[in-house]
């Protein structure tokens, strides 16, 4: 296989790129650093089909391993045809080399095994060459042999038959066409193993769906239910289609003496030997492009959560809600440095709703509080309620933003937390962790276990493997596009620089604190285990602001510094200037792109690249991402009425729809179909985790907490 070629025509991309793009990962090169800083080699391909490029490259690098594997054991069994070989060499996919070894691949002891040991697979050549002229009986009388078992015609014709159906059902080309009629007019379908009882599954308690067409969501919610031991599920093939594309392989003479043996051995071959392995691979190909799609949707979540935007320069008071053991406070100042905690106790049972206002009114007027962050996890609505008295109370303005606390229970209780913070409790570091993850979203939520943060869809059934590398791979690909402050990031944000390890992130915080602050970025090649070729991985993506080259606070690589310094002297500018905002609209003074780019020996796209940072140093890609709303007021579902217009937030996008924040405490639902006009055949279409939406209540169900929302027909 060309796998370069392979690579380009699935991807898209031309030849050249993809070959680029395989060279770069082989040298050791990270995604971020090809995508960011390699864009001449690779034509500019982006993170997200770098990543998947390099998924498939590592499937078709093991399924040539594969092929190379399964062609050296069928030639030491001295049985490699040069037809076999080439079809080999064309399989595109592990399950069709699977289906071509098969009938070569070492066996258990089988019913086959066992007839052939009898003696009995020269009748089973004459069945199936369907030679015989008398009949079978006839034949099968000098395959009797006591000792071996065969006491009956019968007998010896049973087994003939176990042999004739092992090997239809090892047939490659009957397997690959038996696959495609099944997932081509196959049924998924699933009952309830009791169906009187309750359960979140009873729209599948008598469901039947191509599986062509079913969506993925279905399949992970019945593999759910079918683990849960609620629903059985199973696959409903074309077995009359089946059975006789069989036998039209199989029976190519009318033999009356071999026929309706042989129909009876396809059945058996069908049924019991190819049926079980068909629908196996089947949902276990559902299942995997189910877990593919929904790893893609909460990547795409992830994404957009990460890369909301910072609230900076405010002072803000962390609000972790409860009720018995009382609301933990903890107020950071605007560079995330924890300034006080408390403890209140406004709710239910002590309900001191005054004497907590008092106190959070002392801690706004110490530390010039403006905003406070509240968890929305157990007691929110009623800490809500006190706050927005509060705030009616209050002589100067401060607003509140309800913050999503997924995962800050996780964090609170791990050891990265317990490093961070070893005097507070497990209260006291979740309100410190709602403060900063309103402050910095993508500095806070990086120490949290991306599965815990609540933005996917049945993550905890799928390959867990795949997931974290999925997720952590997104992860990777914000933090470096936004890029890290040397001096102030924490050891599990630059871990997720290009190049850095974990071990190395440690060390270079710990090189900050014996050292003290960063003025250059070459100093990073003093920090212990970090070599060149990580250097040149991370370069780039640190930041060091008042540092002794201004080139330090941008994204130019350090490789590309001698042609931006004669850039800028070409241009008339100092370097000092980068810092001071004067470099603004330096490109209209590039009249010939191409020229420039050679006199400067870089790339043309790379040239690009650099005026973009001198005219914006550091600028942040979150800035054009929407910012959260800022309440003033509260609103409870009882309050909410049809047709009511609200502005809500998007807080996670799963297949069927979008559930949105409007501040009820209860998100609403909105579903695929109410999403927009036009035909969209998933919400990322249209919707994002993060956006502010216009939605209209349809439907409020007080009982069941359930809130039916459109974006439809809003004026």
């Amino acid at each position: 296989m060309d796998i370069i070629n392979t690579l380009a025509q699935e991807l898209q991309i031309k030849r050249g790129q993809a070959d680029a793009a395989v060279n770069l990962i082989d040298e050791g090169n990270t995604i971020p650093f090809i995508a960011r800083y390699r864009k001449e080699a690779t034509g500019s391909l982006n993170d997200e089909i770098l990543r998947q490029l390099s998924e498939r490259l590592s499937y078709l690098r093991n399924l040539e391993d594969k092929k190379q594997q399964v062609m050296a054991s069928i030639e030491e069994q001295g049985k490699l045809t040069e037809e076999l070989k080439a079809q080999i060499e064309a399989a595109q996919t592990l399950v069709v080399v699977d289906d071509l070894y098969r009938p070569f691949r070492p066996k258990r002891r089988t019913r086959a095994t066992i007839a052939k040991e009898k003696g009995l697979e020269p009748l089973a050549s004459l069945i199936r060459l369907q030679m015989t002229k008398q009949p079978l009986e006839e034949e099968a009388q000098a395959f009797l042999d006591p000792e071996k078992e065969v006491h009956t015609v019968q007998d010896a014709i049973n087994g003939a038959s176990d042999i004739i159906a092992e090997s239809i059902s090892d047939e490659a080309d009957y397997r690959i066409r038996i696959r495609e009629m099944t997932a081509k007019k196959g049924m998924v379908v699933s009952a309830a193993k009791d169906p009187q009882a309750e359960s979140v599954y009873e729209m599948y308690y008598e469901f039947s769906e191509s599986v062509s067409k079913i969506a993925g969501h279905r399949i992970l919610a019945l593999n759910r239910g079918e683990a849960e031991k609620i629903l059985s599920v199973k696959i409903e093939a074309p077995q009359e289609d089946i059975v006789r594309y069989l036998e039209k392989q199989v029976i190519t003479k009318n033999n009356p003496y071999t026929t309706p043996v042989l129909q009876a051995v396809i059945a058996d071959s069908y049924q019991r030997l190819i049926a079980p392995a068909i629908e196996r691979e089947i949902r276990s190909s559902l299942t995997e492009a189910a877990e593919d799609g929904a790893i893609r949707v909460f990547g795409k979540n992830l994404e957009q959560l990460l890369m909301q935007p910072p609230i900076v320069g405010k002072v803000v008071l962390g609000w972790d809600p409860a009720f018995r053991t009382g609301c933990k406070i903890a107020v950071v100042d605007a560079t995330g440095k924890v300034l006080d905690t408390t403890v209140i106790y406004p709710t239910a049972p002590q309900n001191k709703a005054e004497e907590s206002k008092a106190t959070i009114k002392k801690l706004i007027e110490k530390y010039n509080v403006t905003l406070i962050s509240l968890g929305n996890g157990t007691a929110s609505r009623e800490s809500e309620m006190v706050i927005v008295d509060l705030l009616k109370e209050l002589k100067r303005p401060v607003q509140y933003v309800i913050v999503n606390e997924a995962g800050a229970s996780v964090y609170s209780a791990s050891k990265l937390a317990t490093e961070e913070f070893p005097s507070f409790d497990v209260g006291q570091r979740s309100a410190a962790s709602m403060a900063r993850r309103l402050q910095d979203p993508l500095a806070e939520l990086v120490k949290i276990d991306p599965k815990s943060i609540g933005v996917g869809q049945y993550q905890h059934d799928m390959n867990q493997k795949k997931l974290s590398e999925a997720l952590s791979g997104v992860v990777e690909d914000c933090v470096n596009k936004v890029g890290v402050d040397l001096n102030t990031a924490s050891a599990s944000l630059l871990e997720y620089i290009s190049g850095i390890s974990k071990a190395v992130a440690k060390n270079i915080v710990a090189y900050r604190e014996e050292h003290g602050r960063f003025t250059s970025r070459s100093q990073l090649l003093k920090v212990a285990k970090l070599g060149p070729k990580a250097y040149e991985q991370c370069a780039g993506f640190t930041r060091i602001i008042g540092g002794t080259n201004p080139l330090d606070t941008t994204a130019v690589h350090p490789e590309s510094y001698e042609a931006a310094t004669r850039l800028l002297t070409k241009l008339g500018y100092e370097a000092q200037e980068i810092t001071t905002g004067s470099l603004k609209g330096i490109s209209k003074k590039i009249t010939d792109c191409r020229k420039l780019a050679a006199e400067l020996d870089v790339g043309e796209i790379t040239l690009q690249d650099i005026v973009k940072e001198l005219e914006k140093p550091a600028r942040d890609p979150r800035e054009d991402m929407p910012k959260p709303i800022l309440r003033s007021d509260v609103l409870e579902m009882k309050d909410l009425t049809e047709g009511m217009v609200l502005k809500g937030t998007v807080r996670n996008v799963i297949d069927f729809g979008v559930f949105v924040d409007i501040g009820v405490h209860q998100d609403g639902l909105v579903h695929i179909s109410q999403i927009c006009d036009r035909f969209i055949k998933h919400p990322l279409e249209a919707v994002h985790v993060g956006d502010i939406v216009d939605v209209k209540v349809m439907s409020v169900d007080l009982a069941r907490k359930r809130i039916q929302l459109t974006m439809k027909g809003i004026n």
